[in-house]
């Protein structure tokens, strides 16, 4: 059997815990690189993990390994230029997300693999959960009925990074929304079918992380917190339905933290972690469907349907069209919190 090459690019924990450590499982492929900025450090991820062969140049990489596969684990604001560089070189690209930080950069790399003919897809690994798949068939089975308002939640208290560069604006692009709140965004939108954004209303805050220093991951410098630690938003579709977003690394709330997605439908209603189904009844609550525990299994569902479809099977992915949609929202929601007006798409 031969086997596909695959290459890392970027040699930090998300690429070993979550790629390296999948990619290992699948007898159908073979790590032949990773690339990074260190060479000290690519060496010891490289002998951590059996990898043969490390990089300091992507195009050095490139023209002696000619991988097929190829991850894309950097920081933000590196994933345009690896991924274009990777499409370049005819390999199938799977890029953490988001997918960039200017949406004119998303819709460049899904134009791009189209026209290469290549696989681009991203880990938007909530999505992949079996609670999503059973909530996106019943929503499509049209239990919910008309879904008219969702509300997102991709909420920590006091859950600020405090290592690499989460509170570094022009490197992330943001804070918790193009952290956190993308990815419950997507899984909203998927379920939906990924219906077009009419228009958006946002507000942000820095109120916690430029005063505090600690939190539940670890230290930070409020003197060089850059990006916002709270953001609120309404979201309206053009099918009518409005959507409410609340994300935050840091809000004075009751919970730890809080990622989930509710539907209210005019026959029901739902949630997403764990799947939940429910109507109403003469003034009581029916439950419809539920699920006691969630899918934990999310990084390596969307890992494998990566490699999957690489192989030629046909299964969903997170794919370059989708990211260039919520990138574009994204950035809409940004622009509205930043110039204080609504932003129509």
């Amino acid at each position: 059997m031969i086997k596909k090459r695959v290459a890392i690019i970027g040699g930090g924990q998300i690429a070993e815990k979550v790629h390296v450590a999948y990619y290992k499982t699948r007898k159908e492929l073979e790590i032949v690189a990773v690339v990074g900025v260190s060479e000290e450090a690519l060496k010891s991820f490289a002998e951590r993990n059996d990898i043969p062969n490390y990089y300091t140049d992507a195009a050095e990489m490139y023209e002696k390994e000619k991988p097929d596969i190829v991850s894309v684990c950097t920081p933000n604001l590196f994933h345009y230029e690896n991924v274009m560089q990777a499409l370049e070189n005819n390999c199938d690209v799977f890029c953490e997300k988001p997918p960039a930080i200017l949406a004119e950069d998303a819709r460049r790399m899904h134009e791009t693999a189209e026209a290469k003919g290549r696989i681009l897809a991203y880990d938007f690994h909530h999505r992949f959960a079996d609670d999503v798949t059973i909530l996106k068939e019943k929503v499509e089975q049209g239990i919910l009925g008309d879904i008219y308002f969702v509300k997102v939640k991709a909420l920590r208290r006091n859950g600020i990074p405090g290592w690499g560069t989460f509170t570094n604006k022009e490197i992330q692009g943001g804070g918790p929304l193009i952290d956190l709140g993308i990815h419950m965004l997507d899984s909203a939108l998927y379920v939906l079918g990924y219906p077009k954004v009419k228009k958006v209303t946002a507000k942000m805050y820095q109120k916690i992380g430029n005063k505090k220093n600690e939190g539940a991951f670890g230290k930070w410098d409020p003197s060089t917190f850059q990006v916002e630690d709270s953001l609120f938003s309404y979201i309206e579709l053009d099918n009518g339905c409005l959507m409410q977003l609340e994300t935050s690394f840091a809000l004075n709330i009751k919970e730890k933290s809080e990622m989930n997605v509710e539907f209210c439908g005019d026959q029901a209603g739902a949630t997403m972690f764990p799947a939940e189904i429910y109507t109403d009844e003469k003034g009581e609550l029916v439950s419809l469907f539920k699920r006691e525990e969630a899918d934990p299994n999310r990084h390596s569902k969307s890992m494998a349907a990566f490699v999957n479809r690489c192989l030629g099977r046909d299964v969903m992915l997170a794919d370059g069209k989708q990211g260039y949609a919520i990138q574009q929202l994204v950035e809409a929601i940004y622009q509205s919190a930043e110039k204080g007006e609504s932003i129509s798409l």
